[in-house]
């Protein structure tokens, strides 16, 4: 049996809470054991298992602040969603590889989310709109 939108939605919520308050361990929690991870462009690229995806989260937390993601859309499928969402924060570190000197940041991103039947997510793909990043945190 596969999760209803509804329930993916809670877990969803769950995964972007735990983002929004830069706890790495729970972000690992919502994730199966086996999480294939890919955020498109990330140096490493896909990765594979809780100990894998670590790196990335903890980057992540250290580039970016006051994490605030809003939901534009999602469209549901038999065990996955495709999100797009609208970010919005504060770049103190290096996000992407450029300076963020604490500047404001907003940005679209795209995610397709997998579920197991537990509700963990099995697969995270995430675009992020690098263009519009690179417009704000201009490198002079």
């Amino acid at each position: 049996m596969t999760l209803t939108p509804v329930q993916m939605d809670g877990k969803i919520e769950e995964h972007f809470g735990f983002e929004r308050r830069d706890d790495v361990e729970g972000v690992l929690a919502t994730l199966a054991p086996d999480v294939e991870h890919d955020v498109v462009g990330w140096p490493v690229g896909p990765v594979r298992g809780r100990g894998e995806v670590r790196p990335f989260y903890e980057a992540l937390f250290a580039d970016l602040s006051e994490s605030r993601v809003e939901c534009l859309r999602r469209l549901y499928g038999d065990g996955f969603v495709v999100d797009e969402s609208l970010w919005r924060g504060k770049a103190p570190g290096r996000p992407f590889g450029l300076e963020g000197r604490g500047r404001p940041l907003e940005f679209r991103m795209l995610h397709v989310l997998e579920f197991a039947e537990s509700g963990q997510i099995t697969r995270e793909n995430v675009w992020v709109d690098l263009a519009a990043i690179m417009q704000q945190l201009p490198q002079a």
